[in-house]
């Protein structure tokens, strides 16, 4: 993998977008953070989405939040929303 910095890689962009088109991941960074990351496009798996949503509708049938609202669960995980 490399790392590169914004600057340089703004200046070579074309050539890392070469690099990752076969297939080495490239890594972008800010003052030495990781900000993004470069990697080979893959194709979408629409059959596995399918798959994935039509078990998510399964599973909701079975699942209810019986009268609890969404938000209020999501307050409950918050720190001091007691």
């Amino acid at each position: 993998m490399t790392t590169v910095g914004i600057f340089e890689a703004k200046a070579k962009l074309s050539e890392l977008l070469e690099r990752v088109a076969k297939g080495e991941r490239v890594t972008i960074t800010k003052h030495n953070q990781p900000i993004a990351d470069l990697v080979p496009h893959r194709p979408i798996d629409r059959e596995r989405a399918q798959r994935a949503a039509q078990e998510l509708r399964e599973f909701a049938k079975d699942n209810r939040l019986k009268g609890l609202k969404i938000k209020d669960l999501v307050d409950r995980g918050r720190p001091g929303c007691d």
